[in-house]
């Protein structure tokens, strides 16, 4: 049985996180906050009977009110629908999992996510690719390498932290040794 308050929460976090929020209104190069001018005619409204069946059944508590939301809520609500008929159960169960940790998230915390997707979703695509290279790389690595890193990453100052991030671009660009433990020094060089 589909939970649709949850589904639907799922939906509009994925909106929200995929840039569907008012801060996406603002036009590029404007200043952070900054709103954009309102449009010259608003954009018509998407008719709930262009959704198909499915979509309609899993987006139904919103059949009252789907012609007052904003277009752009709107597309993002179809859009997650369609990737939400899409999965499969273990991928839903999985969504759901994620969306329930999300809740238990002081709001912070939340604000904090929300602003390092943004800053992420603003580099450019290759480094958007690299650092999700770097990201599947550590999921494979054994659990308990994982929390080593990690305690390292936590204990280090912002200097120590600024200096492993340009030690592993070195790495990836094939330009330094790989670091265990203590400070990488210059190997001397012959004369």
């Amino acid at each position: 049985m589909i939970d649709v308050r949850t589904v639907l929460s799922i939906l509009l976090l994925g909106g929200a996180l995929a840039g569907a929020g008012p801060a996406a209104a603002a036009p590029p190069g404007a200043p952070p906050g900054s709103i954009a001018a309102p449009a010259a005619a608003p954009a018509a409204s998407i008719p709930w009977s262009s959704l198909s069946p499915p979509q309609q059944q899993l987006l139904s508590r919103m059949s009252g009110q789907w012609d007052s939301l904003p277009r752009e809520r709107q597309q993002a609500l179809m859009r997650g629908s369609e990737r939400w008929l899409q999965m499969s159960p273990a991928q839903r169960g999985a969504a759901r999992q994620r969306f329930q940790r999300w809740q238990a998230l002081p709001p912070q915390q939340r604000q904090q996510l929300r602003q390092r997707w943004e800053s992420f979703r603003a580099l450019p695509p290759e480094r958007q690719q690299s650092v999700r290279e770097n990201f599947r790389r550590f999921q494979r690595l054994p659990p308990q390498r994982q929390r080593q890193l990690w305690q390292r990453w936590q204990s280090a100052s912002p200097q120590q932290r600024q200096l492993m991030l340009e030690r592993a671009r070195a790495r990836a660009a094939g330009r330094a040794p790989l670091m265990r433990g203590g400070p990488v020094r210059a190997a001397p060089r012959p004369h």
